[in-house]
């Protein structure tokens, strides 16, 4: 996720069980669940998803095409559907379908997405709940420390990384997961802030509550949508930031068929044979713009919860 992006989180973080309790005692919480709608946008971007995920796990189901078997033949077929199967998409150099390679490429381009997602979610929840519990000299360092690597940017600081570990996969997934934890350790920290001012804390703490209880039974539970929410949110960003450091050769590298390997192996043909880069541009910029769309909908939801 981006500067603005983690800004814009920070300010539409939602409000604890303080502002629930207040909801449900007016009947706006009732009101605002009974209000629930699917838009059209989230109903496509769930659609849409949801086949992505399918073409990750089951690649066959929707193209039984081999996405590594060459056609000289058929090199640089335009898109038609002369043989929907293979040149619906068009094809690439070496005569493969793209339509093949964008199915199959589902899988390695979500699972390093989604994978860079945990890991920077998991990382900076630990680093925010830790800031949050901690006294003041250990959440001022926490938090200095998070304010330099936030000011960074996420893809330089990705790339220096991977400059230091060297490249691949794993690498990339690694660096795109640590350059967004600096983010989420920001917004979990103020969220657990908030809870730790809250009454029902207040009142757990003079009641004789464990600090341990006090952390499993109410502020990991009201950190949880944030979360949700957050992770749905930075998916759609790292897959972008992946896919690109793939572009510059740091990731997966053809022939793979994962979509930034493709975008970089098409961009020499780009003026006789567009296709090879337009196709998964687009795969990308419609998983990127879905996951946001779904994003949102889930954190007005657990805004309204």
């Amino acid at each position: 996720m981006t500067d603005l992006s983690f800004r814009a989180a920070e300010q539409q973080a939602p409000v604890v069980d303080e502002q629930r309790a207040d909801d449900r005692a007016s009947g706006r919480g009732a009101g605002s669940r009974r209000r629930f709608r699917i838009g059209a946008g989230e109903a496509l971007a769930g659609a849409y998803l949801i086949a992505a995920v399918v073409a990750a796990v089951a690649p066959g189901l929707l193209s039984p095409v081999d996405p590594l078997a060459i056609s000289p033949s058929q090199a640089f077929s335009p898109p038609s559907l002369a043989d929907p199967a293979v040149t619906l998409l068009g094809t690439d150099e070496s005569g493969r379908s793209i339509l093949s390679r964008i199915i199959h490429g589902a899988g390695p381009s979500l699972l390093i997405g989604a994978s860079a997602t945990a890991i920077g979610l998991l990382l900076g929840a630990a680093l925010g709940l830790f800031a949050g519990l901690s006294g003041r000299v250990v959440d001022f360092a926490v938090n200095r420390l998070l304010e330099v690597l936030f000011a960074l940017p996420g893809l330089l600081l990705a790339l220096f990384l991977i400059v230091i570990v060297g490249p691949g996969v794993v690498t990339t997934t690694l660096a795109v997961g640590l350059s967004t934890a600096p983010g989420y350790a920001r917004i979990i920290r103020g969220q657990v802030l908030a809870i730790r001012r809250s009454g029902y804390i207040e009142a757990a703490t003079v009641l004789g509550v464990s600090p341990v209880r006090r952390l499993i039974r109410h502020m990991l539970p009201n950190t949880a949508g944030p979360l949700l929410a957050l992770g749905t949110l930075g998916l759609g960003q790292a897959i972008v930031w992946a896919s690109a450091l793939s572009y510059l050769g740091l990731g997966a590298v053809p022939p793979s068929p994962e979509w930034g390997a493709m975008l970089a192996a098409g961009r020499i043909y780009l003026t006789t044979a567009w296709w090879m880069s337009v196709m998964p541009g687009l795969a990308i910029v419609l998983t990127a713009m879905s996951a946001t769309a779904l994003g949102r909908g889930v954190q007005r939801r657990v805004r309204a919860l």
